[in-house]
């Protein structure tokens, strides 16, 4: 059977999705994406996982994918940060069974990507992009879609988004912002990169930036003409966003943490950080709770601080006193967007010259240029080095990629040097094991271990290296 491609895709397995929720990282888990699809999302995607670690770590597997499913999270589009081809590939298929498309992420800004060289610092390689999603197409039971950023021009976003269509891609996410539109300079998305780049290709297209509001979902569509809008900050501020409306911040908390008890596990750093986003206005003014907040053990203590907001919020004195001390279209406690307020030009220039600081730590070690806490670090140790093209090159372990052991006699690191050593029964004296040798006193202390000429028979040492250490 041949699976759907382009608009079919969108039609009949997306089944039209128009409101969709981004992919977040430690943010869009499962309690999350089911409580989003109660008011309004019709599409979710995971957070962003680590193809390496995905195909080597069964653990992080069970966690981030295997042990969140659930009939009533679909349609669902697993994200994937790669940069190998063919450990995208290995990744997508331990994963495309649990969800309804792949994505690769080609969008991400932060400094992580930057040093992993994956997310929108792959842009500028559309070879490699190319391969990676022509091999997805052709390996792949279900369909590969991709979420990038625009380049400053049009032109070029155009060509980017046709060479990702021609090379597989089924589905594309758009967002209105370039690579240095992050943090302090976010900026407002351009809508024409993404209109632009719906009127040149065949396939459907999402929206993503600006969107804080139904109506701006609305707007976005009109105006663009894309398919779908997707959002990310809208939604962790206002998880009715997509139902035009504007509840009380408990209300949306309460109904979180219930969902959080039925679907267990979920990582109380996720609770909080949730929490903390919907109450973000409230905790401007009540800074004793966000204390509490922050030092709650366990989502019964989470639920005891939200109580507490709420019933602080729902004194009759305090609607009167307190909505007038805030700037907000709303009062505070109830769900709204937080705006980013604008930044001058005098602090734009004070942020470009932090860069330019950190850009010459980097590549000159003098005590000059350090930071305060580079030149503590300096003064304990006079020998420490902070250029980047001084510091040791590390040799990689041939297996996994990390950092090797020195002494190691198989060349790998420790955890695959371990595994290694006990499948062989082996010693490693640079890692410190000592398989081979244990299984030998095993024997010479067993009378009845079957050995001949001082030498143990191999069944004998199978049984002494699979008795528990």
């Amino acid at each position: 059977m041949t699976k759907p491609r382009g608009f079919e895709f969108w039609r009949s397995t997306l089944k039209g999705a128009r409101y969709v929720v981004a992919p977040m990282v430690d943010q869009s888990e499962l309690a999350w994406r089911l409580l989003s699809r109660r008011h309004g999302a019709e599409l979710c995607y995971t957070p962003m996982l680590h193809a390496q670690v995905f195909v080597r770590d069964a653990n992080y597997r069970r966690e981030n994918l295997y042990s969140e499913v659930n009939q009533e999270d679909r349609p669902l589009i697993a994200q994937f940060c790669a940069n190998d081809p063919e450990v995208f590939i290995q990744a997508a298929l331990l994963a495309q069974d649990y969800c309804d498309a792949i994505d690769l992420n080609l969008g991400c800004p932060q400094m992580i990507a930057k040093r992993g060289h994956y997310g929108v610092f792959l842009q500028d390689e559309w070879d490699l992009l190319e391969k990676m999603i022509k091999l997805a197409d052709e390996k792949l039971a279900v369909p590969i879609t991709c979420k990038i950023r625009v380049f400053p021009e049009i032109e070029k976003t155009v060509k980017y988004a046709k060479v990702l269509e021609k090379a597989g891609c089924q589905l594309l996410t758009v967002h209105g912002r370039t690579k240095d539109q992050k943090g302090a300079l976010t900026g407002i998305a351009s809508w024409k990169h993404i209109k632009a780049v719906r009127e040149a290709v065949n396939i459907p297209v999402f929206a993503n930036g600006n969107i804080q509001h139904l109506s701006d979902v609305q707007r976005c569509m009109e105006e663009t003409g894309v398919q779908g809008v997707m959002s990310a900050e809208g939604n962790l501020h206002n998880p009715a966003l997509f139902e035009g409306c504007s509840p009380p911040v408990w209300e949306m908390a309460e109904e979180y943490l219930e969902v959080v008890e039925k679907h267990p596990p979920c990582s109380l750093s996720y609770v909080r950080a949730h929490i903390f986003k919907l109450w973000h206005h409230t905790l401007q003014i009540h800074q004793d709770l966000r204390e509490e907040l922050a030092k709650a053990k366990n989502v019964a203590g989470i639920a005891e601080v939200n109580r507490q907001l709420k019933q602080r919020c729902q004194v009759k004195e305090f609607y009167e006193s307190e909505w007038t001390r805030t700037d907000l279209p709303f009062p505070h406690w109830i769900c709204q967007p937080y705006v980013r307020p604008p930044f001058k030009e005098k602090k734009i220039l004070v942020i470009l010259e932090l860069d330019c600081k950190r850009a010459l730590e980097d590549s000159d070690g003098s005590n000059d240029s350090l930071s305060k806490n580079k030149q503590k670090k300096k003064a304990r140790n006079p020998n420490k080095n902070f250029c980047p093209e001084l510091k040791p090159k590390y040799i990689k372990c041939e297996q996994c990629g990390n950092p090797k052991g020195n002494k190691c006699v198989f060349s790998l690191c420790r955890g695959c040097c371990k595994r290694k050593a006990f499948k062989e029964v082996a010693d490693c004296p640079g890692h410190g094991l000592r398989f081979k040798t244990k299984a030998l006193k095993q024997c010479n202390s067993d009378t009845g271990g079957g050995q001949s000429n001082g030498k143990p028979n191999s069944q004998t040492v199978s049984t002494a290296v699979h008795d528990p250490l």
